[in-house]
């Protein structure tokens, strides 16, 4: 298997450099607070966070009926103050989910922003290539010059707010077009 020549490796690299110093910037904008919540987020995602909640909880009821039957329970049925505990902890769990989505939520809002950056910057090069290409055509003595309509169309760059005010037009509900009539066959 051939190795990529040295240019193409040298791109890969630095690609690959950026992504990385990227996500290291993202990495050094997080806050103690934020670590620690996301260090929180990881323990109560595992199965073993699910597993031991489940087995103090049947601990709880377990030590609290035999506590019951003697008259010293600290919770007594239906358990109030476990399940005042456990209405706590979901509250929590939720909150550190959603503050951890948030934040991995702008990631990729930043992410998607650059590949649509990168997409617009990748058909205004294929529609210059397009326009050089045709351009070349024209000029080389041994083709036949003849007229493409689409390659003329392609090489001409699209308009990014063109794009984005049609994306917007086409996500309105106003703008779902209705259904078509049924076809009607003669008959």
């Amino acid at each position: 298997m051939n190795s990529p020549p040295e240019t193409e490796r040298d791109q890969i690299s630095q690609n690959i450099g950026a992504v990385q110093d990227f996500y290291k910037r993202e990495d050094q904008k997080i806050s103690t607070s934020q670590r620690l919540i996301e260090k929180l987020s990881l323990l109560i995602g595992q199965p073993t966070f699910l597993g031991a909640t489940l087995v103090v909880v049947v601990l709880w009821v377990a030590v609290n009926l035999w506590l019951h039957q003697s008259g010293h329970a600290f919770d007594e049925p239906p358990f109030h103050l476990m399940q005042g505990l456990v209405g706590l902890g979901a509250l929590v769990a939720a909150t550190v989910v959603l503050i951890k989505q948030n934040r991995l939520a702008g990631i990729a809002d930043q992410r998607a922003h650059l590949d649509l950056k990168v997409t617009l910057l990748t058909e205004q090069k294929a529609a210059k290539l397009i326009d050089l290409l045709e351009e070349l055509r024209r000029d080389l003595p041994n083709v036949n010059d003849r007229e493409d309509p689409v390659a003329v169309e392609l090489k001409n760059a699209m308009n990014p707010k063109l794009v984005l005010a049609a994306l917007d037009a086409d996500l309105s509900p106003a703008a779902t077009p209705p259904a078509a009539p049924p076809a009607v066959t003669p008959g």
